[in-house]
């Protein structure tokens, strides 16, 4: 059943694996925060231009590293990368123990990564946080710092295997903590939402039956640029069952953000023809009839009937 609110690891510009849910289960990593490069790392060659796809050589194998640390190949002269920010990279990933590739963004579109030890793998977090844009950096992240103990057999990673990134670090965007921009007066008749600063919205339902049809109604028009289909949104959002005023999901609650491709088929329908179009920084009434939410079946997980109109409103913070 497609969900407008998914409980899936990542969005699909970024790698699953590499988040933190995915990667280290350790909650104290070796290093919060990347140091010096440790000694194995000279013996670890980069060659080629920065936005092409390097070329990485390991005098032995394997290559091992007790700590996470960097070295810069390349210095960029753009901002430096802060915690929290999302920033856009191209990777190269070599396993430590054989010298052999394990995955690269080179080829296909960068990646999105979240520059967060606690939303990405510690270690590659902490490889990009205080870089600058523009620059190329080789990452040598320890064990601890990487898969952990459970190693990653996808990608061919033990427990005792050490990464080695090569990240050229294309762009550092700081997203909305909420909708900003200018209010929009909406028509009379729809759910009226009051705003509690970064608190949920609250959603008043009026007395006149659900509409037919899906209702598309800005309530903050932001500044930011238009969201286009097959771009993964960044959202925070607050959902209630028409009439009734039930919360059946909210972001607020979980401090889980909405993040998925929209515009691809993956959320309902509603949401779909909703938020194509609508711009970064705004915040959106979405009220979906049965026949672009959940249709017939509903969701019974969530509590929501096949005859159920669904009442959203989403803050729109970032789109890639």
């Amino acid at each position: 059943m497609r969900s407008a609110l998914p409980r899936l690891a990542a969005a699909l510009a970024v790698p699953a694996l590499l988040l933190a849910g995915c990667a280290s289960a350790d909650p104290k990593p070796a290093s919060t925060k990347a140091e010096a490069a440790p000694a194995a790392l000279k013996t670890v060659t980069v060659t080629g231009d920065f936005g092409k796809k390097p070329t990485v050589k390991l005098e032995r194998t394997p290559t091992v590293l007790a700590r996470t640390g960097t070295v810069v190949v390349k210095q960029g002269d753009g901002p430096q990368v802060k915690t929290g920010q999302r920033v856009t990279v191209d990777y190269l990933l070599v396993n430590a123990k054989n010298g052999k590739e394990a995955d690269t963004s080179f080829g296909r579109q960068p990646a999105n990564f979240v520059a967060d030890p606690n939303r990405l793998m510690p270690g590659l977090a902490t490889s990009l946080i205080g870089q600058k844009v523009g620059s190329r950096v080789l990452a040598g992240i320890a064990p601890r710092d990487g898969f952990g103990a459970q190693g990653n057999t996808e990608l061919g990673f033990g427990k005792d295997d050490a990464l080695i990134f090569v990240l050229d670090v294309k762009s550092a965007t700081t997203p909305l903590k909420k909708a900003t921009g200018d209010p929009v007066t909406p028509p009379a008749g729809l759910p009226v939402v009051k705003d509690n600063g970064d608190q949920a919205p609250t959603i008043t339902m009026p007395s006149t039956p659900a509409p037919k049809k899906t209702v598309v109604q800005p309530l903050i028009k932001g500044k930011g640029p238009q969201v286009k289909a097959g771009q993964t949104i960044s959202a925070s959002y607050i959902g209630e069952i028409y009439g009734s005023g039930k919360i059946f999901d909210s972001s607020y609650q979980s401090g889980q953000l909405l993040e998925r491709p929209v515009g691809a088929g993956q959320l309902i329908p509603g949401f779909d023809k909703g938020l194509v179009g609508q711009t970064v920084g705004s915040r959106v009434l979405l009220v979906i009839p049965p026949a672009d939410g959940y249709g017939k079946s509903g969701n019974a997980q969530a509590g929501i009937k096949g005859t159920d109109t669904l009442v959203f409103v989403v803050d729109i913070l970032d789109a890639y």
